[in-house]
């Protein structure tokens, strides 16, 4: 098999993380979200996966199961929706959920989207679009198709300094308020140990942007609905979990709390 050249920038590169993350889960006995189209990308990518370890490469699929959660209910609840992943980079998410009615954009920087196009292929609902998060020249395209709308980014606004997350929340409300928002933060206690992450041990990137509550950053337009820790995912999603994740990230959030209560997954109402 030829395998696939990787060339992305310093950011970019992260997004094979989460990628190894579920791919090891999916070889696994007890697997959490059982990608095997992960497995399938890793064994076609020219790329040094091992060179990634360390708790955070199963971290990575415990928060894609909790977003999965939210993504899931609002299906359930909008069947015919829009699905907006910012930032997609390798995701399966709407391979994995996808109802055969909703809506999907899978949106990245134009490196990252020429990567995805060597293994996806957009449909009649499901559409690639190579731009930023920062941009607004996408937003036309997505208003064309049938709200209501909920906004996906993870493991991607964390690498943004805050004026420039605050940006992107500002321009997603002005153009689709009311609209869900899901998004990943992280404390100073977090932040504060990624030299010391294994995971990042080849990488230059670091997550810029500080976040130590969720519900702080209401004022930038956003009601805080939903916010979940590996200690506390949504009930539905921990039962699919093993046990050691289950009951040891509820255990370990108990003896060591910064290692666990400073990073959040949370859903925000746009208004």
């Amino acid at each position: 098999m030829v395998k696939e050249p990787v060339e992305l920038g310093t950011v970019q590169e992260t997004l094979l993380i989460p990628l190894y993350g579920r791919a090891r889960d999916a070889r696994s006995r007890n697997p959490v979200l059982g990608d095997q189209k992960a497995v399938e990308l890793v064994e076609r990518i020219d790329y040094d996966f091992s060179t990634f370890t360390g708790p955070s490469l199963a971290g990575s699929v415990l928060r894609t199961a909790i977003f999965d959660g939210w993504v899931s209910r609002f299906l359930r609840e909008h069947p015919a929706g829009t699905v907006v992943e910012l930032g997609s980079g390798l995701n399966t998410r709407s391979d994995r959920l996808d109802n055969g009615r909703a809506r999907w954009f899978d949106l990245d920087l134009p490196d990252s989207i020429a990567l995805r196009r060597k293994f996806f292929d957009d449909t009649d609902r499901a559409t690639m679009i190579a731009g930023s998060v920062l941009d607004v020249d996408w937003f036309d395209q997505v208003a064309d198709a049938p709200g209501p709308y909920l906004f996906v980014s993870e493991a991607v606004l964390l690498y943004l300094p805050e004026h420039e997350v605050r940006t992107a929340v500002r321009q997603l409300g002005e153009r689709f308020p009311g609209s869900w928002l899901s998004f990943d933060t992280g404390g100073r206690a977090m932040m504060g140990n990624q030299d010391r992450n294994p995971v990042f041990k080849t990488l230059s990137a670091r997550m810029r942007w500080v976040c130590d509550d969720p519900a702080s950053i209401e004022a930038w337009g956003l009601r805080l609905l939903d916010s979940r820790t590996f200690a506390t995912p949504q009930p539905e999603v921990a039962r699919g979990w093993p046990h050691r994740f289950r009951y040891g990230m509820p255990l370990l959030a108990r003896l060591a709390p910064p290692l666990v209560n400073t990073y959040a997954m949370n859903l925000y109402t746009l208004r």
